[in-house]
């Protein structure tokens, strides 16, 4: 929290090129404090991420089947005698509607289109409160944000499917931070707080010392940092201007190009002002009017 006179600094967080959000801090706060917050907020934004699209597919073909029954056919289910234990308990509020699922992980027994509204436009709200475009609107995130974004999602959940989830069902593990990520894509952008790494204008920043440190107590100072998994050795370092400045540097430098092969091509053609140029110049000299020009 900021307290009265305290300086601050707004840090632009980055893995790789990619922006991912604006963090204001005050200038005193350790780097190791604010390297574990960055990390926080990275992986439930990436959790989010994944959790709408797990409501979106909870509107569209409805809780996911047991994991032994995934995949197989409805004849395949009845011939190994395996039942869903779950499909009767966790029903959708307002009813079902058929939509079978084409890859066979998911019952088909979907929400009502309203209910299945309720999961998707709350899924995107909750993209929206924690995007990237943010910070080219220079709007600073919050853990508190983040929060919110997941409670909304929580409660959309709890509306559409009062008597819960299944134990089995990835949204479920979402909203409760029980995934278990092991083997999969996700797990490679996940990077744990305790080996978090901050680096910035080259160097990283090292967790015992404070912001000041490095960047001095000015107010509103404004930084990019790289936030990274140790070990990973340094990241690329900032261009020297940022894309659009790059952008207009590019364009300046275009038009100024045309502009020159403009002044060339009129200089090419102004020879023919002159008078050697002037192909009746010698005819009207000896006829004594060498100054009168046709």
């Amino acid at each position: 929290e900021k307290t009265q006179n305290e300086k601050m600094v707004l840090i632009t967080f980055k893995r790789g090129d990619e922006s991912l959000f604006l963090l204001e801090v005050p200038v005193t706060t350790s780097v190791g404090v604010i390297t574990k917050q960055a990390a926080r907020m990275f992986n439930n934004i990436e959790r989010i991420g994944r959790l709408a699209m797990g409501m979106e597919a909870l509107a569209e073909h409805g809780i996911a089947k047991p994991p032994e029954m995934q995949g197989l056919t409805d004849e395949q289910i009845v011939e190994l005698k395996l039942k869903d234990l779950f499909s009767e308990t966790c029903y959708p509020s307002g009813g079902a509607r058929s939509n079978p699922d084409p890859i066979g992980r998911r019952t088909g027994n979907a929400p009502s289109e309203k209910m299945g509204e309720v999961l998707v436009k709350t899924a995107a709200e909750a993209k929206a409160m924690v995007s990237k475009d943010l910070v080219k609107a220079g709007r600073v995130l919050t853990e508190s944000a983040i929060t919110e974004a997941l409670d909304r999602c929580r409660g959309a959940v709890m509306i559409v499917y009062p008597m819960g989830l299944p134990p089995h069902e990835e949204v479920e593990a979402m909203l409760t931070d029980t995934e278990d990520l092991s083997g999969t894509q996700a797990s490679q952008s996940v990077i744990p707080a305790e080996s978090a790494q901050l680096w910035w204008a080259g160097k990283e920043l090292l967790p015992e010392k404070v912001l000041a440190d490095y960047v001095g107590r000015n107010d509103k100072t404004k930084i990019v940092a790289k936030l990274q998994r140790r070990g990973g050795g340094a990241p690329a370092r900032e261009a020297a201007v940022d894309e659009e400045t790059q952008k207009q540097m590019m364009a300046y430098a275009y038009r100024k190009q045309e502009e020159w092969k403009k002044l060339e091509a009129a200089e090419d053609d102004s020879y023919l002002d002159s008078k050697w140029a002037d192909g009746g110049a010698l005819r009207r000299q000896l006829q004594g009017v060498g100054n009168i020009r046709l």
